[in-house]
Parts: structure tokens; C-alpha cells; sequence
């Protein structure tokens, strides 16, 4: 796998978020024979090691760890393993994210908004922080967040998870514009409708194969971790824009 394709990746670190599945899953094959080395947590063990092994059977050097990163020192942790394992990561993508309940705010519990926050939001401030004490050393990094059409225009029902992608768009902002002198870029990527299994519960009646897969929304994702796009930080990209790239 790694040493089959381009090699834009060749020598980079990247962690990833949410891998166990879908779109961080694809993420972490695809940069993976791309050249680099990939460390992908989600929650689920089981899962993750699955997906590491298909790594490794492609030819691709993976490794994981489970973590729920809404748990105190979960973050911590990731990125000491990551360290330990392959050194600084390079690359860190923040693809983890649950949709909550599909319900109007007036009747929108508040539980579940919590939970929404924690796992959409500061779980994802709370790893790029870690992350970004190994980055800063090294002057160097380019860090990629999930987002979402409903993050740029909020639509009815959506609550929480709307909310936090609109936050997780305001973040990645900040942080673009605090980390330009230190050479980190941060962007955010909407992926568009994708064939996965959160689409499926926001969208069951939809057809699911008039949805690009995951693996074809990834050439998006390889461009930010890639040198090619050492001078873009800032934007929010749309997944869809490169599929025929």
C-alpha cells in the first residue's frame, strides 16, 4: 500500500479521530498509501483493530488505541501513545462526532446536547491541544476538522450537532489565524453527503447509493495533510469539489 502510490504523505505522522469507520477510516487508508503512518482511535477496540489490520495487510504501518476522548486524560494519553509510537504527529484529523437526536430545541434534551458538545467540540479542543504542544515545538503541523453544511447554515432539527459544527467552523478560524507564524495550518473539510452510517440514521429514507463513499471524498483530505498545501490554512473546504480530482 505505502509504497505503491504517490507518496505525498511519505514520512508524515497523522492521527485520526472517528477511524474505526466511514470517513476517518478512509482517511487513514488513504494516507496510508499515501506513505504515512497512521494512528487512528475511536471508541470501539474491536473495530479499530480491524481496521489497522487491513492497513497493514494493504502494506500500510498503522497502529491504535481505543479512547472515548470525552473522558478526562483520554487526549493525553492519545497523543503521549502516538508520540512514543511514530514521534510528533504532523497530521491530526478531527473526524470523530455522533449526530444526537434529530429533534426541535424545544423539546431538545438537554442530556443529549451535553453529550453532542462533548464528544463535537471539547473533545476536539481538548486533543488539538494536545496535539498542538508537540506541533509548536517542531514549528510544523496541519490539523484538518470534520465539519458540515449544517455548521455553515443551520437547518431546523438539527440542534446540537449543527451548532457544534458551526463552532467546530469558528475554531478552526482562531486557530488559523494564531498558528500562522508557527507554520500550523488549520482547516476544515464538509464532507457532503457520504455513504455512511451517520448519514443513514439522519437520512433513512434516502438512497444510499447515490452517495459518494468514503473512500472517494479522501483526495480533500490528502491535499491538507500533504506540503501542497503548506499556504492554505483557514478555509472550509467542500469534500465534493475534489471528487473528480
Amino acid at each position: 500500500m505505502a509504497n505503491k502510490a504517490a507518496g505525498k504523505l511519505s514520512g508524515k505522522v497523522a492521527l485520526i479521530t472517528g477511524a474505526s469507520r466511514g470517513i476517518g477510516k478512509a482517511v487513514a487508508r488513504a494516507y496510508a498509501r499515501e506513505g504515512a503512518k497512521v494512528f487512528i482511535c475511536a471508541r470501539g477496540e474491536a473495530e479499530l483493530e480491524r481496521a489497522a489490520a487491513e492497513i497493514r495487510a494493504a502494506g500500510g504501518d498503522a497502529a491504535f488505541s481505543a479512547a472515548d476522548l470525552a473522558r478526562d486524560g483520554a487526549a493525553e494519553r492519545i497523543v503521549r501513545e502516538v508520540e512514543r509510537r511514530y514521534g510528533a504527529p504532523d497530521v491530526l484529523v478531527n473526524n470523530a462526532g455522533i449526530l444526537g437526536p434529530r429533534a426541535p430545541i424545544v423539546t431538545y434534551p438537554v442530556d443529549a446536547w451535553e453529550e453532542v458538545m462533548q464528544i463535537n467540540l471539547n473533545s476536539v479542543f481538548v486533543l488539538t491541544q494536545a496535539t498542538l504542544r508537540l506541533m509548536t515545538a517542531r514549528r510544523a503541523g496541519s490539523i484538518i476538522n470534520v465539519s458540515s453544511g449544517v455548521g455553515r447554515a443551520g437547518k431546523a432539527r438539527w440542534g446540537a450537532y449543527a451548532v457544534s459544527k458551526f463552532a467546530i467552523e469558528g475554531f478552526t478560524q482562531v486557530m488559523a489565524d494564531e498558528l500562522k507564524d508557527w507554520n500550523i495550518r488549520a482547516n476544515a473539510v464538509n464532507p457532503g453527503g457520504t455513504r455512511t452510517r451517520m448519514r443513514a440514521e439522519a437520512y433513512p429514507e434516502e438512497n444510499a447509493e447515490t452517495l459518494p463513499t468514503p473512500d472517494e471524498i479522501t483526495p480533500v483530505f490528502i491535499y491538507l495533510a500533504s506540503d501542497e498545501s503548506t499556504s492554505v490554512t483557514g478555509q472550509s473546504l467542500d469534500a465534493r469539489d475534489w471528487l473528480k480530482k
